[in-house]
């Protein structure tokens, strides 16, 4: 068998992930036909196949699926690897792979990349904006440095560091400014818009209303914080959004914020990266830079 190359196994953990020529190459930035030869030459030096075609996915074969698991184990050894090298320097320099969740990243992310890139201009800062869930799955798989998210994340194997408290705040249409705020038990009989599942703010909601998630919606939730205050602004209910939104989302909508009664609802941002990083030192050094951006212009009391 003639020697594999890093190159191969990280198209092939591409192909792995999207199920896909074209989106892996994508990924990639190489072309699919290139791709196609080097997952070929792979599979030859192997002498199996990897992987199932079919006309619009692929699959990966029973044999795939075993290597799949050896191989994110030494692409994650390959990055850790890295990593030590960076480590050995006081301030980090170089690439810095870094997660946000979706209702943080339009209102954090300026202020974040503004920080470290006036303090370090050393730095290559590469954002992925996704779920939690996500988010957690590519730290363990070693493809993120570090990750923004709302805590706790409760995963064993990572390094929860708080940053600030954040607090929620009510949205309703504009016609309703001077009506008297509702508390949780009211909000559980108005129509209360939502984001869709999997956003850790949706489940945040819900707990603070005691609505159970599975309980039956009459209205479609939504996929953004942007989309939230628009339909409020049009008369469809009410939402809750993070006080970091306000500015940015209010500004164009017929709506008007409201604040709960204490105890306020809210959310505790953090930062969290695998405990095994050998970018801890330089991680927790970050994380005493960031910093949420001024979201009192923004308030509608």
């Amino acid at each position: 068998m003639r020697n594999m190359t890093l190159r191969q196994l990280r198209y092939f953990e591409a192909l792995a992930q999207h199920g896909h020529f074209g989106r892996a190459a994508e990924a990639c930035a190489i072309s699919q036909p290139a791709l196609s030869v080097q997952i070929m030459e792979l599979e030859k030096s192997l002498g199996t196949d990897l992987f199932e075609r079919g006309r619009r996915q692929v699959r990966l074969t029973s044999f795939g699926e075993e290597f799949a698991v050896r191989v994110r184990t030494i692409l994650q050894s390959v990055e850790e690897l890295g990593e030590l090298a960076r480590a050995s320097t006081e301030h980090l320099v170089g690439r810095l792979r870094i997660g946000i969740i979706p209702t943080i990243a339009p209102y954090l992310l300026p202020a974040i990349i503004g920080n470290l890139t006036r303090i370090n201009d050393n730095i290559d800062i590469q954002v992925r904006e996704t779920l939690t869930p996500r988010l957690v799955e590519e730290l363990l798989e070693g493809r993120l440095d570090a990750a923004i998210v709302a805590l706790p994340v409760s995963e064993p194997s990572l390094t929860e560091i708080a940053l600030f408290e954040e607090n929620f705040v009510l949205v309703r249409p504009q016609g309703d400014a001077g009506k008297p705020v509702p508390d949780h038990e009211d909000l559980r009989e108005m129509k209360l818009l939502l984001l869709e599942e999997g956003h850790c703010f949706r489940d945040q909601a819900l707990s603070f209303c005691n609505i159970q998630s599975s309980r039956p919606r009459e209205i479609l939730d939504a996929s953004s914080l942007a989309t939230l205050v628009q339909m409020v602004g049009a008369g469809l209910g009410v939402t809750l959004i993070p006080e970091m939104a306000i500015a940015v989302e209010t500004r164009s909508a017929a709506v008007s914020i409201s604040r709960f009664a204490a105890p306020q609802p809210a959310r505790t941002i953090g930062m969290i990266w695998r405990k095994t990083s050998p970018l801890s030192k330089q991680l927790i050094e970050i994380s005493g830079i960031v910093r949420r951006p001024d979201a009192d212009g923004g308030r509608k009391d």
